[in-house]
C-alpha cells in the first residue's frame, strides 16, 4: 500500500539572485510498513526531500501524495493535524524545548494531542527508558550531552506511536552502543507495528540494517528510486 508518492517533484531556493536547485524532478513511492534511507553526500537534497514529506516544506513543483490524498489540496488545518498525530520528527538540530525538561520535552506531544494526563506522563516515561535516559527525565536539555538530547528527540519522536517516522540523521550524535540499542528499537517498531520509517544517514551502522537505500545526489535520485 502506497503511502508516500512523489511526481516530478522540484525543489528551488532563492538566495538573492541566485537560485538553487535542491530537488530536480523526484519520483518516489514508498509504501506502508517500509524501512528506507534517504543518503548521499552533503548538499544532495535528503533533508530537503525528508521537510517535503514532513509537509513541513512546499515543492516548487510536482505532486506529492500521502495517503492517497494530494498534499497542496490540504487546508493547514489538516496538514497540522496529519504532522501531529501521524508523523514523528528526528531533526539533526533536536529542535528541544530549552526551559522544558526531557519528560516535559516528549510529554508534549501527546498533550498537544489531548491524551489524558495519566496516559502523558506514563508513555512519555516508557519511552525514555527505551531510550536509556531513566535517570535524566528531570533535566533541562541544556544540561544533556548532544547524545542524551539525540535520545530525548527519538524519544518524543515515537511517544506518539505515529505512522510515519521522519529522521534526519537519527544516530549521528551517539555512540556505538547506544546507537545499536536504538536502532533495535526502531526495527521493532517497523516489524512490530508496521511503523513507516524514512532516514536520512551516512552512518553505515544505520545503512546496513535498512530493507532499502534510496540513493540522492545533486537533487536526482540515481537508483532506489521507483523502481525499487
Amino acid at each position: 500500500m502506497e503511502l508516500i508518492k512523489m511526481e516530478e517533484i522540484k525543489k528551488d531556493y532563492f538566495l538573492g539572485k541566485t537560485v538553487v536547485h535542491a530537488l530536480r524532478g523526484v519520483d518516489l513511492i514508498i509504501d506502508k510498513g517500509e524501512f528506507v534511507a534517504i543518503w548521499g553526500p552533503s548538499g544532495s537534497g535528503k533533508t530537503t526531500l525528508l521537510n517535503l514529506i514532513g509537509t513541513i516544506d512546499e515543492a516548487s513543483s510536482g505532486r506529492l501524495f500521502i495517503k492517497g490524498e494530494e498534499v497542496k489540496k490540504l487546508s493547514d488545518d489538516r496538514r497540522t493535524e496529519f504532522r501531529n498525530r501521524s508523523i514523528g520528527f528526528i531533526f539533526q538540530g533536536f529542535n528541544l524545548i530549552p526551559v522544558l525538561s526531557a519528560l516535559e520535552n516528549v510529554m508534549l506531544p501527546l498533550e498537544i494531542m489531548g491524551t489524558p494526563h495519566f496516559n502523558v506522563r506514563e508513555t512519555a516515561l516508557k519511552r525514555l527508558d527505551e531510550v536509556g535516559l531513566s535517570d535524566f527525565v528531570e533535566h533541562l536539555p541544556d544540561k544533556l550531552s548532544g547524545g542524551q538530547r539525540q535520545r530525548v528527540a527519538i524519544a518524543r519522536a515515537l511517544v506518539t506511536n505515529p505512522n510515519l517516522v521522519i529522521a534526519d540523521e537519527p544516530t549521528a550524535n551517539l555512540d556505538s552502543e547506544t546507537s545499536h540499542k536504538i536502532i533495535e528499537l526502531m526495527r521493532g517498531l517497523n516489524e512490530n507495528e508496521k511503523t513507516t520509517f524514512i532516514f536520512s544517514t551516512h552512518d553505515p551502522r544505520l545503512l546496513d540494517q535498512v530493507e532499502r537505500l534510496v540513493r540522492l545526489e545533486d537533487g536526482r535520485i540515481l537508483n532506489g528510486g521507483n523502481e525499487k
